[in-house]
């Protein structure tokens, strides 16, 4: 198929560390422009990475006539506002999670979304490790699937750091909390029913700093979850059925261009000694993730995720920041 002609909505560090090297590599991707508000920071980026044209504006990029899609890495409160413009102005979007503040703002994405193609930046679900561990959930490997335990964190305490700011959609839900709920949507194949919450604020950056939350999916099936954006850093994923065990060793930060390892165990021996590896061969889900939705701009796939997916997770933040103002379940 001929290549997608792609730019890139400002210099986050997402973008010029883990997604432009993703899309470089792509065999469905030409990565025509990068922009930033301040120009030379801009061409200084685009030259580092072998970008062919920079832009002093956003606005300047989207007037850009041979850009077909845009990758909307900005912080999270320019999430929608920067992705519709970039559907009025023609251009299909990779926006990155979570994809709005919440599920009302995300819902007017409905405007375009008959337009061009948008989807949300869950990189995680193209990685071979969860579409394998998906596969042999759905085959009934497992027996039948009761509960998703997740912990994802890192330590970050810089006043900078956009995930440290409140007023711009910082803390540690809309930055990693979303993860967890992808994966138990994923890979229950459901939605959830309802959710609680228990949420620590930092007491300067009032951000949510960590938060635990038990999410109920209906018939016997939860999710729950921790997610800290100070405490030590750490990733897992275990999914427990009535017959096996699987765990995800690196479930989101998977090294790029390394291999990864997903752990089975029947719990015939306590001590770990019946637990099998299973090594998934490397890949960068990044350009796995570009490749997917350059397909789809070109009518290729269909699209793998929209907007109404993008709103149902959002859903389930919403529930969850109402359930820390009452204190009780909320339903989603």
């Amino acid at each position: 198929m001929k290549k997608v002609v792609w730019g890139v909505l400002s210099t986050a560090k997402i973008g010029w560390e883990k997604v432009i090297p993703a899309m470089k590599k792509s065999a469905h991707c030409e990565l025509r422009a990068i922009s930033s508000r301040n120009l030379d920071k801009g061409r200084a980026l685009a030259d580092k990475l072998g970008i062919p044209v920079a832009y002093g504006s956003y606005e300047a990029l989207l007037a850009d006539p041979e850009i077909e899609a845009v990758y909307n890495p900005l912080p999270n409160h320019e999430h929608v506002p920067l992705t519709l413009a970039a559907a009025r102005a023609g251009k299909h979007v990779l926006c990155e999670k979570p994809v709005a503040l919440n599920a009302n703002e995300a819902a007017q994405l409905r405007e375009v979304a008959d337009k061009v193609h948008i989807m949300e930046a869950f990189m995680v679900r193209f990685h071979p490790q969860w579409l394998s561990v998906r596969e042999r959930v759905r085959a009934g490997e497992l027996g039948d699937l009761r509960a998703i335990q997740t912990y994802f964190s890192y330590y970050n305490r810089d006043p900078h750091n956009v995930r440290n700011q409140a007023d711009i959609g910082g803390g540690a839900l809309y930055d990693i909390g979303c993860y967890p709920i992808v994966t138990g949507r994923f890979l229950f194949g459901a939605e959830p029913k309802r959710v609680i919450a228990l949420v620590d604020r930092d007491p300067e950056f009032k951000t949510d700093r960590t938060v635990s939350a038990l999410v109920d999916f209906g018939e016997g099936r939860r999710l729950d979850f921790t997610v800290s954006t100070q405490s030590v850093p750490y990733q897992r994923v275990q999914i427990c059925g009535t017959q096996k065990r699987i765990e995800i060793h690196i479930p989101f930060n998977s090294p790029l261009g390394g291999s990864t390892k997903v752990f089975t165990d029947d719990g015939s021996q306590l001590d770990g000694s019946s637990i099998t590896e299973e090594v998934i061969p490397a890949c960068d889900m990044y350009t796995l993730e570009i490749d997917a939705f350059s397909q789809a701009v070109r009518g290729e796939i269909a699209l793998p995720y929209g907007v109404e997916d993008a709103i149902l997770n959002m859903r389930v933040i919403d529930a969850l920041f109402a359930s820390e103002r009452t204190g009780a379940w909320v339903n989603v």
